[in-house]
């Protein structure tokens, strides 16, 4: 009996092995944002495409990700959505227990004005009546595959050229992929520059989902 328990144990710490990486827990959060090549999701983690090739090949073996090929190209993305829950469930525990990492995030995050109150269900209401403007800051094919409710794209790399397109009398919500993505922080640190009223959401597609709220895909 103690050599099939050890079994079990060993299997279920396969998933543990291949979470075990920084970057395999980065290529995970992009893979949330839809499926990638292996040149897209190296360019966007900073890491030469032979070392994104071998961290996805330890996320396929814990079946963690799959691939499919689109004519010359060959498309990685996550196994189900059980595999983003996993990232939000093991990032927000991270959270609550590590005092480096609070401190870190407080250093992305500062709203200094009343938007701070709404919760998520409020932010929801208000868009749908366009008394908030809910501006996904990601690039326009992330946007494509799933976004929250009613927001509207404007990649950041758009924004500065693109800012007579957003009216200036209704505050802004900006996202992008997550708590640890600095897309939305930049974001919002122009639109304030520029006079808008702008809160950052830190809340990505895969957090969102988690939480049981809608998701338009």
């Amino acid at each position: 009996m103690r050599e099939i328990k050890d079994r079990l144990y060993e299997q279920v710490a396969r998933i543990g092995k291949a979470v075990a990486s920084p970057k395999r827990l980065e290529l995970i959060e992009l893979l949330c944002q839809g499926q990638k090549t292996v040149e897209a999701l190296a360019a966007q983690a900073q890491i030469s495409v032979k070392l994104a090739s071998a961290h996805l090949r330890e996320l396929r073996l814990a079946r963690l990700v799959e691939t499919r090929r689109h004519g010359k190209y060959v498309l990685y993305r996550l196994a189900d959505s059980g595999v983003a829950d996993l990232w939000v469930a093991l990032r927000t525990q991270a959270e609550e227990r590590l005092v480096e990492l609070q401190v870190a995030l407080a250093n992305i995050v500062s709203h200094g004005d009343e938007l701070e109150h709404l919760d998520r269900k409020a932010i929801l209401k208000k868009a749908a009546a366009g008394e908030v403007l809910v501006l996904d800051v990601r690039p326009g094919d992330e946007f494509a595959t799933a976004h929250l409710p009613h927001a509207h794209s404007l990649p950041l790399d758009e924004l500065k050229k693109r800012l007579a397109e957003l009216p200036k009398d209704v505050p802004v919500v900006a996202y992008c992929r997550g708590p640890f993505c600095l897309m939305a922080k930049d974001a919002v640190a122009l639109l304030r520059k520029k006079g808008y009223r702008a809160m950052h959401l830190t809340d990505g597609v895969a957090e969102w989902r988690a939480r049981g709220l809608p998701i338009e895909e």
